[in-house]
């Protein structure tokens, strides 16, 4: 076993954890009296089962990317989804959720000492027509998913301690800016009338510009470089883990409507809408290539329109929905071909999938939203013959994507000499599973 695979003490994660333990016992967030009076019981019931449906999604993206990569890297690629859940709900807590809703600073980012270690949410006025505090972990869910996406990109070589490092900075300088900029009162691209229903600007842009970022950033894994490549590792694994992102995607689209009414019905329908459009125009297109249908394409093209449906999910009618998906489909599929020609290493096509898609997304947003499907959209988009959303979309789209990218590198940067992110050519060529974590899969 290499020397960077053996276990050498270290004091400083007991140390990080007890000082948040110290936080929680300075800072108590004691409630006064919790606000019931504007709350609907049948809002807030959905919102509890779609808080936990999207919750569900993050195990399922584990099982979708483990299944992708070889033998040796599955439990640690599974992992990395895995431990999100765990350290996020703490920063969350701490200071994201303060970050992302508090009160706004210059339209960017939210006062951190304004619902610090969640003080004033459990006795805050409702959401609507639901608790404070649920409006809280349901956004959660989002920030959890978010840093976990990013790992397809950097799979089979990243140091597992600096992916935690990488994944709160993350949080902290990228996601929570970016939800308080989209959708608190305040925020720079809210007051600015930029539309994302559920996240294809917060979660899917944000991810897949990171993800670039790290591709680029951490090079080629050494089976890339000698064209030794190794076969997924579990089909099935991949097909469980489809079927749980499409199931638990109803929660985080429809559940974004903040109520059992009929939005959510809508964003619900809109959302495997464009599920089963894009699965099928991926293995279509596939099959115009030449090449076989395959269980890996379809799963994968059901994955880009469920990423690319999430802005427009509650601005759009069906039939829009139908169109976004196979567009979006046929332009990631398109891309991530084209991308094998390149020497990125992406290895699990995050931007190609979720950046392009959530891209692809935001600008059919900006064409097919509509006052009729949500009377909350103020400018119609580009089809009904109205220019404004449009092009604020258009704006909002070079604006996230710089942001995101640039960020994403100087955090890269700064986690690279905190906590080197690259494993030796050593313990690449063992796997992660075992140079990580010392846990490998039987058959591997």
């Amino acid at each position: 076993m290499s020397e960077t695979a053996k276990i050498k003490p270290s004091y400083v994660p007991i140390a990080i954890l007890a000082a948040v333990v110290v936080l929680a016992l300075v800072f108590p967030s004691i409630p006064g009296a919790i606000i019931t009076e504007g709350v609907d019981t049948g809002d807030t019931a959905w919102m509890l089962v779609a808080s936990a449906l999207v919750l569900i999604m993050t195990p399922g993206l584990a099982y979708f990317y483990g299944g992708m990569v070889n033998a040796k890297n599955v439990i640690s690629t599974m992992l990395q989804s895995f431990i999100a859940m765990g350290v996020i709900s703490i920063v969350w807590v701490v200071v994201g959720y303060s970050l992302a809703f508090g009160e706004s600073v210059g339209g960017f980012v939210g006062n951190p000492l304004t619902h610090f270690m969640m003080k004033g949410v459990l006795d805050a006025k409702p959401w609507g027509t639901i608790p404070a505090i649920m409006f809280a972990f349901f956004q959660l869910k989002f920030a959890v998913i978010t840093p976990a996406l990013v790992t397809g990109s950097m799979a089979e070589r990243i140091n597992f301690k600096s992916y935690v490092v990488f994944m709160i900075l993350f949080s902290l300088f990228i996601y929570a800016p970016l939800a308080h900029m989209t959708w608190a009162s305040g925020g720079f691209l809210f007051e600015m009338g930029v539309l994302d229903f559920a996240g294809g600007t917060v979660v899917h842009m944000s991810a897949g510009w990171a993800a670039l970022a790290g591709a680029i950033y951490l090079k080629r894994r050494r089976s890339h470089v000698e064209g030794s490549f190794l076969p997924p590792a579990n089909i099935p694994y991949v097909l469980l883990g489809t079927g749980l992102l499409w199931f638990g995607w109803f929660g985080f689209n429809a559940g974004s409507a903040l109520g059992a009414n009929s939005l959510a019905a809508v964003a619900f329908s809109t959302t495997n809408t464009a599920a089963g459009a894009a699965g099928i125009a991926w293995v279509l297109f596939d099959a115009a290539r030449g090449k076989k249908v395959s269980a890996l394409g379809f799963c994968i093209g059901v994955v880009v329109g469920l990423v690319a449906i999430t802005p427009a999910a509650g601005f759009v009618s069906i039939p829009h929905a139908l169109v976004i998906g196979v567009v979006a489909s046929i332009i990631s599929n398109y891309l991530a071909h084209y991308k094998t020609k390149t020497a990125l290493d992406d290895t699990l096509d995050v931007f190609p999938c979720h950046g392009v898609g959530g891209m692809v997304g935001m600008v059919f947003t900006g064409i097919f939203a509509s006052s009729a499907i949500n009377p909350a959209v103020s400018n119609q988009g580009l089809f009904f013959g109205e220019t404004t959303l449009f092009i604020k979309h258009l704006v909002a789209l070079v604006l996230v994507s710089a942001f995101a990218f640039i960020m994403s590198f100087i955090i890269l940067k700064l986690t690279d000499i905190l906590v080197p992110m690259r494993v030796s050519e050593e313990d690449e060529l063992m796997g992660l599973d075992v140079s990580q974590h010392d846990e490998a899969l039987l058959e591997a």
